[in-house]
């Protein structure tokens, strides 16, 4: 008998939708769904556009929430402590994966700082932007490459330093200068 009665409170239970799954079953759900990813790809075009433009004008930072390391190992990190800045031809490039601070820069990392060179912009075909640089700190050097893909403002830079192999590939988004809030550490 106990079983019969579960068995019958079973069939009587009702299914109680969430917000998204009533949208989506619904006609008007599909229309939303469209209108949202319409949105989306207008506000990745307008970043696209801004982003080139801090570019052209040499006054960008690339706030960075990924690591990945010369063997692949990748990372989650904050992205006002690791970053790529330039200023006219005053570079920063800041590496910091180790949480709590330490470090040569006193945030978990390394800062190099100093002088861009052989700044060179490129665009292809497709659109897709190209910057490469190299870096001459005071006591390190690097060459920068920074790519970011058509319609976004997504990009990867990948910093190979000139006195050893620890090539480091930050990922994340390229905004101008005046929108980002780096904290910078000492640097060398």
């Amino acid at each position: 008998m106990l079983f019969a009665v579960a068995t019958a409170q079973a069939q009587t239970e009702k299914r109680i939708y969430t917000q998204s799954e009533r949208e989506s079953m619904s006609p008007n759900g599909q229309k939303e769904r469209e209108r949202r990813k319409q949105l989306e790809a207008m506000e990745d075009s307008l970043n696209f556009v801004r982003a080139v433009e801090a570019i052209e004008k040499l006054d960008f930072v690339l706030e960075a929430n990924r690591l990945t390391f010369k063997r692949g190992q990748s990372v989650f990190v904050n992205s006002t402590t690791n970053f790529v800045a330039l200023q006219d031809e005053h570079a920063t490039v800041q590496v910091a994966p180790f949480y709590g601070g330490g470090g040569p820069n006193g945030v978990g990392g390394t800062t190099l700082d100093g002088r861009a060179s052989n700044i060179i912009l490129r665009t292809d075909k497709k659109g897709n932007v190209t910057l490469t640089m190299s870096v001459m700190g005071t006591g390190l050097s690097a060459t920068v490459s920074i790519s970011m893909a058509k319609g976004s403002n997504r990009a990867s830079v990948t910093v190979n330093p000139n006195f050893h192999s620890n090539r480091v590939t930050l990922d994340g988004v390229l905004i101008p200068s005046s929108q980002s809030n780096m904290f910078k550490g000492r640097a060398f």
